[in-house]
């Protein structure tokens, strides 16, 4: 194993549930053409100086301090993993995704460029939907821009929560949401990804909210505000409006705290 690669593990029950060419071959010809339609130099320029913003803004402005042992699903190239193997805290970090592709080839140069502690993290293949893991297991699990693209958001939260210790959070963030106000662009928007072949998904906070009331999994919604100067004020009186972005921290409760209610 290189300096730069972390372990990977293939995973022989997440095939045996899609024989021959089923759902993840289709998924990963999906994750392969929206990947090459992006500008892969902007994405990689995003990993190295946005996305890493993320987890001070979450330790500030949520009081998130990761540590323990740590599941990201719907990973792709795992930039989140890479920022969470450099927090002292954090023992171990699981990377799952459904495309091999990303998780062989994009995440190693993820891990390369953010100079991630690959010690810590181990990749393999896997569904959201039904993760291969044991009950009460992760101290985290963490996503990013991966809700939407579920079949099936709750049952994705359900088998969050299930993975999840007692008092364990679920972490996800960049999901996108609709804004209060209606724009023009959005139709738009959406008649370019139809014509691109990405099918993306867009729900309201009202819907994420209901989500998660369905999987019981008691949630906290934070605006995100990654600006700095006068654009962070600019950017704190529009969010929800024009735009929308938040963080959504749901928490698995103890058996105590759930026969407290």
């Amino acid at each position: 194993m290189s300096p730069i690669e972390s372990k990977y593990i293939e995973n022989k029950s997440y095939w045996s549930r899609y024989p021959g060419d089923q759902t993840p071959a289709m998924r990963e010809a999906h994750a392969r053409r929206a990947t090459e339609s992006a500008d892969e130099a902007e994405w990689f320029r995003c990993v190295k100086n946005d996305f890493p913003k993320y987890l001070p803004f979450l330790r500030e402005q949520c009081g998130i301090e990761f540590f323990g042992r740590i599941l990201e699903i719907g990973a792709g190239g795992a930039w989140l993993s890479a920022e969470l193997s450099k927090q002292p805290r954090v023992v171990e970090i699981v990377a799952t995704d459904f495309s091999l592709r990303l998780l062989q080839e994009q995440a190693p140069k993820v891990f390369a460029l953010l100079k991630a502690n690959v010690s810590k993290i181990t990749r393999t293949p896997g569904d959201f939907h039904h993760l291969d893991f044991a009950p009460d297991y992760f101290d985290f699990v963490v996503s990013s821009a991966v809700l939407h693209h579920a079949d099936n958001i709750v049952q994705v939260l359900r088998e969050a929560k299930r993975v999840l210790k007692p008092g364990g959070r679920f972490v996800a963030i960049r999901e996108p949401v609709w804004p209060l106000v209606k724009i023009k662009s959005r139709a738009r928007m959406l008649e370019k990804l139809v014509a691109t072949g990405v099918n993306e998904r867009f729900y309201t906070l009202a819907d994420y909210k209901e989500f998660f009331r369905q999987a019981a999994l008691p949630m906290e919604v934070r605006r995100v505000n990654l600006a700095g100067g006068f654009k962070y004020y600019v950017n704190k009186v529009v969010n929800g409006l024009t735009h929308a972005r938040y963080a959504f921290v749901g928490a698995k409760r103890s058996p105590a705290a759930a026969r407290k209610r």
